[in-house]
């Protein structure tokens, strides 16, 4: 797959172009989310055109109540087929006896990046073994994504498809209100600290 020609080809399709074209592909996809703020958008859009598309869900315990309620609205409204992965430690036992959420300045950071995001991560993508793997990411997010593409390829060789690559949030944000899509702003990520930040999951996958 020449992925140069590839994205220059799809660069100024739409996204529901470019999820029909991975989604038409050989071999199993799935679509992974956290249901933090605007990935109503990718689950909505995927879901519409395969109905049965798995939806992986690496949930490290820490998100906010509002992000677990709009999450739950979300699966029943689109009926998803979600499987979700959890990290070995509980987010009570490691605030209760393991020190918490150490700051990301400190060695200690990389070990609870690591248990709480790659570790469950890594754990979906074995078990489930995909071909594709459908993202939410965008190019204006992080300087680090910006060096990005729609189609990228993973460490295990899995495609990467980033439907919405250069898609803005105004644009992100128009697609929920048009389609009456439940967004929950208010989210967290105990492994990013800062919301530029990398969390690691595209840097090692």
């Amino acid at each position: 797959m020449n992925f140069v020609t590839l994205n220059q080809e799809y660069a100024t399709q739409s996204p529901q172009a470019i999820i029909a074209f991975a989604l038409g592909l050989p071999g199993k996809a799935v679509v992974t989310t956290h249901f933090g703020p605007m990935e109503a958008v990718i689950l909505h859009m995927t879901s519409n055109h395969k109905p049965d598309i798995q939806i992986i869900w690496a949930d490290s315990g820490y998100n906010t109540k509002a992000t677990y309620r709009c999450a739950e609205k979300i699966i029943h409204l689109l009926h998803l087929k979600v499987d979700v992965f959890t990290p070995r430690i509980s987010a009570a036992r490691q605030e209760a006896a393991l020190g918490g959420i150490p700051l990301y300045t400190e060695p200690t950071h990389v070990k609870f990046t690591e248990d709480f995001k790659l570790e469950p991560f890594r754990r979906a993508m074995q078990l489930h073994q995909p071909e594709i793997w459908l993202t939410a990411l965008r190019k204006e997010q992080t300087e680090f994504r910006q060096s990005l593409d729609i189609f990228t390829q993973d460490a295990k060789g899995v495609l990467k498809v980033a439907p919405f690559f250069h898609w803005t949030e105004v644009q992100m944000r128009d697609y929920l209100v048009a389609n009456n899509l439940p967004n929950e702003d208010s989210y967290y990520d105990p492994t990013k600290a800062l919301e530029n930040r990398e969390c690691g999951l595209h840097t090692t996958f």
